[in-house]
């Protein structure tokens, strides 16, 4: 008993010790905790150091000649650690007033250099480590700042920090600036995603690089500041990208857009620019009316499908003609430019069709007649074949053949996905009226791109390529990837069909609904459109309803280099149209780029060389005859001689230039010297002893005297022109 009695106490002992300890910790806890928490946290703060991820430089943008188009430009803000390890307060005191001198002169002007100071003592005193002295400062800048007295010491020794911005700027202003686009980080805590937007967005990966890592130290709050100026893990710059845009291209992209927008007073514009044979988008123009004027605030040329009305016509017309359904000289029912398919009437804008029964397939094209080209899609794909199948789906097949079905996968998030309907979903709505509607652009929706995408491919005789942004991935200079043009499709059609349907194109800008933008430098070919905005919405609305203008085309027309589609929305100046809003825009921009590319244009002697008008031939030019001849020979320009007289007068008769007699009369009398260019006329006039005034340049118009008057001496006028 005595033993297991000892034993008892002994546990008990242990157990009362245990217990103590516990009220003892637990109370500690509590002071630590409760009591003490504040100088504690503060403790805690002062100390409290982890590595910390900072992003690297990111890399450029650049256009094809490899301009910038956005770069990361060194800017800094600048802080100051007055508590840092290296500043004693000999230190201190013993430089501050030469800082204060330093901040307030060129740094912070609203404080005098006294002033100044004693901020910078009551900042030390109150323990301040993160103070900001100036943001966003240049590189020279920071570099001056670095050498003020403290500062010079380092980061340690004098506590300056150089807090480096990830400060991206573009040097052609907006231009391009939403296919160019932006990233911004979102915020964890409240649930905001991060932003990306166009290029910047696409290859962020690509431009980011890889971040780099330090030891940081919290100061107050989520306040961090480096331990030391070196990094412990170095971070890798970011790879630059090459783009396919043209500044020079993208410049008249833009100012034709702008300008035409403003005449029409229009909402919005669209206009891209794509280099037919490899896809390359050169240019591409996004402009929306605000109160702040016009900006890029969404690329509606990518990430809006739209219903597009007459452009689309050329579509259908190579479903028939590759269906071998219709051929371009066949006859057509027009209607007098009116229809009634089911309960729906359809007519026509064009006022040629109110006049006509019938006209040719090309003609219907030309005029873009409605009736005509709806007729005949709704003649001969509406129903079914007779095994029972849909002959719907023929023309459906047709437009996947073309890739009018599949987004162009360019490289911009958020690109709009094409809408064709399909008979055999109940969600598409497919009725009676739909195929007709379908063949004039109604009830189906397309982004810009992809509709250029389509006449790019029949450009391209038929080879539809991947429209894209980017050529190579660079690493100081170097390419390290390169992006090849991608054939999505060998053939849209068949070559036959291609040639009929740029023949079709070519006779819109020379006889059809474009004619008036036509011009006698280079060959365009192209599309009128103008659409109803929404308009199964508000197609039984007579008032207030805003329309979508469009030309699509391509330049030069023979050998296509460039295709450009221009989209205008809501004009309300003037006209409606497309070849009234949209092409005018159109040709000022192949006008200029056709202008600015000597390749574009055909050598001169490559032609036949044409007969010169007579028009355009010099006559009734008089001055002596060996001089004329020697003019004429050196130009070219045919002629023959009709005179043995030492004086000729030119006369252009059909292509040829007529050397006539000129005669002086007797030395006694005032010659006639109209027409006669000066200096002829003072050598005839002086030798005869007249003195001679002269008015204007050119050639004689009128002399004072008239001829066959003796000569005296006189003071003849010369009126010149």
């Amino acid at each position: 008993m005595n033993i297991k009695n000892e034993v008892l106490v002994r546990v008990y002992t242990v157990l009362a010790l245990v217990v103590v300890a516990a009220v003892l910790i637990f109370a500690q806890a509590i002071n630590i905790a409760v009591i003490q928490g504040d100088e504690w946290r503060k403790v805690g703060e002062k100390s409290y150091v982890q590595m910390r991820s900072f992003d690297a430089e990111r890399g450029n943008i650049l256009a094809d000649d490899g301009s910038l188009l956005a770069t990361a430009l060194p800017f800094f803000d600048i802080r100051f650690d007055l508590m840092a390890a290296g500043l004693t307060q000999e230190i201190f005191d013993a430089n501050v007033d030469s800082l204060a001198h330093c901040l307030a002169v060129h740094v912070d002007q609203q404080y005098t250099p006294g002033g100044m100071k004693s901020e910078l003592v009551r900042l030390r005193q109150e323990g301040k480590r993160y103070h900001l002295i100036a943001r966003n400062v240049s590189y020279i800048k920071k570099e001056q700042i670095s050498q003020f007295p403290i500062f010079r010491r380092g980061q340690n020794g004098g506590g300056f920090i150089a807090e480096r911005l990830a400060t991206r700027k573009r040097p052609y202003g907006s231009l391009a600036s939403r296919t160019i686009g932006y990233t911004k980080k979102g915020d964890n805590k409240r649930g905001v995603k991060d932003t990306k937007v166009g290029l910047e967005g696409y290859f962020d990966k690509t431009l980011s690089g890889k971040q780099g890592k330090r030891l940081m130290q919290k100061v107050h709050g989520d306040q961090w500041i480096p331990v030391s100026e070196l990094s412990e893990i170095e971070p890798t710059t970011g790879n630059d990208i090459l783009t396919t845009i043209n500044v020079n291209i993208q410049d008249i992209a833009h100012e034709a857009l702008l300008r035409g927008l403003n005449v029409h007073n229009a909402e919005d514009g669209v206009a891209i620019v794509m280099e037919v044979e490899t896809g390359e988008v050169k240019a591409i123009s996004n402009l929306s009316r605000t109160e702040n004027g016009w900006v890029e605030n969404y690329n509606n040329a990518i990430g809006r499908a739209i219903e597009p009305g007459s452009t689309f016509k050329l579509a259908p017309m190579i479903a028939l003609l590759e269906d071998d359904l219709i051929d371009l000289n066949d006859k057509v029912e027009i209607s007098l430019g009116e229809k009634e398919f089911y309960d729906e009437v359809m007519k026509d804008a064009s006022k040629e069709s109110f006049n006509l029964d019938s006209t040719t397939m090309r003609r219907a094209f030309e005029i873009s007649s409605n009736v005509g080209i709806a007729g005949q899609i709704f003649k001969h794909y509406r129903g079914q074949d007779r095994h029972g199948n849909i002959k719907a789906h023929r023309f459906l097949n047709h437009l996947k053949k073309m890739n009018l079905h599949s987004p162009t996968g360019i490289e911009i998030k958020g690109e709009a996905k094409p809408r064709i309907k399909n008979p055999d979903k109940n969600e598409d709505d497919w009725s009676g009226t739909t195929l007709p509607w379908m063949a004039i652009g109604y009830e189906l929706l397309l982004t810009p791109m992809q509709l250029l995408a389509f006449y790019n491919a029949v450009a391209n005789d038929g080879i539809y390529m991947k429209p894209h942004l980017v050529t190579e991935v660079q690493q100081f200079g170097e390419t390290i990837k390169k992006i090849k043009p991608k054939v999505v499709r060998e053939r849209i059609a068949s070559l036959k069909t291609i040639k009929k349907a740029q023949e079709l194109l070519l006779s819109v800008v020379e006889n059809g609904t474009a004619h008036k933008l036509a011009t006698s430098r280079y060959q365009f070919a192209g599309k009128t459109g103008t659409a109803q905005v929404n308009y199964n919405k508000f197609k039984d609305q007579k008032k207030d309803l805003k329309h979508r203008a469009s030309f699509v085309g391509y330049f030069p027309a023979k050998q296509p280099k460039y295709s450009c589609i221009v989209v205008v929305s809501a004009p309300n100046n003037n006209s409606i149209y497309g070849g009234d809003v949209a092409g005018p825009i159109f040709r000022e921009i192949s006008d200029k780029i056709y202008s600015l590319e000597i390749d574009l244009h055909q050598a001169l002697n490559e032609r036949g060389k044409p007969r010169m008008k007579t028009k355009y031939l010099p006559t009734l030019n008089i001055g002596y005859k060996s001089d004329m001849e020697t003019v004429l020979n050196f130009l070219e320009l045919p002629h023959a001689s009709e005179t043995s007289t030492e004086m000729t007068a030119t006369f252009a008769i059909e292509d040829t230039i007529r050397l006539k007699p000129r005669t002086i009369k007797d030395e006694k009398s005032v010659p006639n010297v109209v027409g006669m260019g000066l200096r002829d006329a003072l050598y005839v006039l002086e030798n005869k002893g007249l003195r001679v005034e002269i008015d204007g340049v050119g050639k004689v118009k009128r002399q004072s005297i008239k001829p066959g008057t003796r000569t005296r001496g006189q003071t003849i006028k010369l009126t010149l022109s």
